[in-house]
């Protein structure tokens, strides 16, 4: 669905959803630069999955926490190719608990990797995207910034702020031809929700069973794609019926 030549910048992508992106991003022939920052083990087996298919990509190990980090990033990626097509921005965390129990840490830390983290990386992108005018940008929010969780305050608010500014950026950039949409998936099979007391919540999803992180790589790949240039601004669920 997508054009052969792209290069895309995809963040957290050593699991789960992150590497189901990736690695479908790969197969349609785009070339993929994979972000991680501590679990370079998983990285690299994501890597070597999408070389022994006959997929491009690269490992770029930087924390979306620290701009400058992700700024570098950015440059070496248009210094070796000249240009930043697709970034789809996955990386999150959760660090789960009640509000009057919530350190100050366990607030900043979610906010600035899940929200934060997307301005770090996404500001100098835009500005190549702009001079290019194309470009693709998909950000991984949450049902759970749409309908809020209780214990997670802090990460629901990260995802709920990732929605206004998908909403907000798309508008500021859509004259040049950059698309700016979320993908707001529901409980999806990863290791954050192998914790999860499964008969229980699966009994609470109207479809009664979790997503598959591939599913929601086929959305975001559409997104991605040229079938998907009038779409723009949006929040696209893939719940099972959840919200």
């Amino acid at each position: 669905m997508v054009q052969s030549n792209l290069i895309a910048l995809v963040t957290g992508a050593g699991k789960g959803i992150g590497k189901a992106i990736a690695q479908t991003l790969a197969e349609q022939g785009a070339f993929v630069y994979l972000n991680f920052l501590s679990d370079e083990t998983a990285a690299r087996q994501t890597l070597e999955t999408i070389l022994a298919g006959g997929g491009n990509a690269a490992l770029l190990p930087f924390d979306v926490k620290s701009s400058d980090a992700s700024l570098d990033a950015v440059k070496t990626i248009l210094k070796e190719k000249g240009k930043i097509d697709i970034l789809v921005n996955n990386a999150g965390i959760r660090q789960d608990r009640l509000m009057v129990m919530m350190k100050k840490e366990a607030w900043q830390t979610v906010i600035d990797a899940n929200l934060n983290g997307f301005y770090n990386v996404t500001k100098p992108v835009v500005k190549a995207m702009i001079k290019q005018k194309s470009g693709r940008i998909v950000n991984l929010t949450s049902a759970a910034g749409q309908t809020g969780n209780p214990g997670q305050v802090n990460y629901c608010a990260s995802k709920a702020g990732l929605i206004g500014a998908t909403k907000a950026l798309a508008k500021e950039i859509a004259s040049r031809n950059i698309t700016v949409n979320a993908v707001s998936p529901g409980f999806i099979q990863t290791q954050m929700t192998a914790d999860l007391p499964l008969p229980s919540v699966e009994e609470a999803i109207p479809a009664k069973r979790l997503g598959k992180p591939e599913e929601v790589a086929d959305l975001v790949v559409f997104l991605c794609s040229d079938k998907a240039a009038y779409i723009t601004g949006q929040i696209i669920g893939i719940n099972g019926g959840l919200v």
